[in-house]
């Protein structure tokens, strides 16, 4: 049983790397691609999911491999997360979010944090983030119940099918949403764009935490207590960003 602190630590450090990972592979692609967005995007979504796999399988047997907010809000609806717990894990996820800006930028040589420009609005992206997060979370739920071994590798390939079969690349996780409204690069969005992010992203989630824990939910003589790290095996993570 991991403490708290080693949980917390675990996911604040693992929501920072991700984000590093997410806005360094960004700025990077960018200047390589030369002009060409496709390109560009193809870059970052496989360096986005590569990267998820890797902090997936060595930080979530410590704290769960949330990474998110919004698969935090999951796990307390479903009774493996208690309610001071998922308050911690959501502020160290912003916190370690923001970090990770920094991290990327220090390497890149951008200004330490920067307002984006980047304008992802309107019902189209709402609704788009919507889905990604439903998939997201749905995805992870229902590995997580039957092969809970292969979870990493399921949420890293429905992330990089996100960045393009979704018209607002996927975000999926309001720490991930707010860490870039603080850089003016590749992946970044406007703050004022946050908020109708976050909302569809917390309603995409809910929706599918009602449905595949209902959906995915084991007959009671068969019932495992596996609902997440804590109980799971070494090597049997939670969905994340």
């Amino acid at each position: 049983m991991s403490t708290l602190a080693r949980r917390l630590v675990a996911e604040g450090l693992g929501t920072a790397l991700l984000v590093a990972i997410v806005v360094g592979s960004g700025i990077r692609a960018e200047r390589l691609a030369a002009g060409d967005t496709a390109l560009a995007l193809l870059a970052n979504s496989l360096a986005t999911g590569a990267g998820l796999v890797a902090l997936l399988v060595s930080l979530g047997p410590v704290s769960g491999g949330h990474f998110n907010p919004v698969v935090s809000l999951s796990a307390l609806l479903q009774g493996t997360l208690p309610p001071r717990d998922a308050l911690r894990y959501v502020l160290v996820q912003v916190a370690g979010g923001v970090c990770g800006v920094l991290a990327a930028h220090a390497m890149f040589g951008e200004p330490a944090l920067a307002w984006s420009a980047q304008s992802r609005t309107g019902a189209a992206m709402w609704w788009s983030e919507c889905v990604a997060t439903f998939g997201l979370v749905g995805v992870g739920i229902g590995t997580l119940r039957s092969r809970p071994q292969l979870v990493p590798f399921v949420v890293a390939g429905y992330i990089i099918a996100g960045y393009w079969f979704t018209s607002s690349t996927s975000f999926a996780n309001p720490a991930l949403t707010i860490a870039c409204a603080l850089t003016d690069t590749f992946t970044g969005i406007r703050p004022q764009d946050v908020p109708g992010f976050v909302l569809a992203q917390i309603g995409g989630g809910l929706a599918a935490t009602l449905l595949f824990h209902w959906l995915c939910r084991k007959p009671a003589a068969a019932a495992t207590a596996q609902a997440d790290w804590r109980a799971a095996p070494a090597s049997a993570p939670t969905s994340a960003d």
